[in-house]
């Protein structure tokens, strides 16, 4: 099988698990508690939900960015196409 044909490699699909679970660890840093019409809630307004879970998701999301953008390396021969050539000759 030639693996010079696909998109992604190996490392592509793990940098996209590991910003997807960034993105997702962003998602529930920033959930919690609510505030009601009869009730105030101060958490809303904790520095863990307003700036650092949205760095988080920010984070996570450039890293699914680059593992979208990056290209793979093509110097990963195959050894089963070595064979096949070899026996050509």
């Amino acid at each position: 099988m030639n693996r010079q044909n696909y998109a992604f490699d190996r490392t592509n699909f793990i940098l996209l698990a590991v910003g997807a679970a960034v993105v997702i660890i962003g998602f529930i840093l920033m959930s919690g508690g609510s505030t009601s019409d009869t009730e105030f809630n101060p958490d809303i307004f904790s520095a863990m939900r307003i700036k650092v879970a949205p760095v988080v998701c920010f984070l996570g999301f450039v890293s699914i960015i680059y593992a979208v953008v990056r290209k793979p390396k093509d110097n990963e021969v195959d050894i089963d196409d070595n064979l096949t050539d070899n026996n050509k000759r």
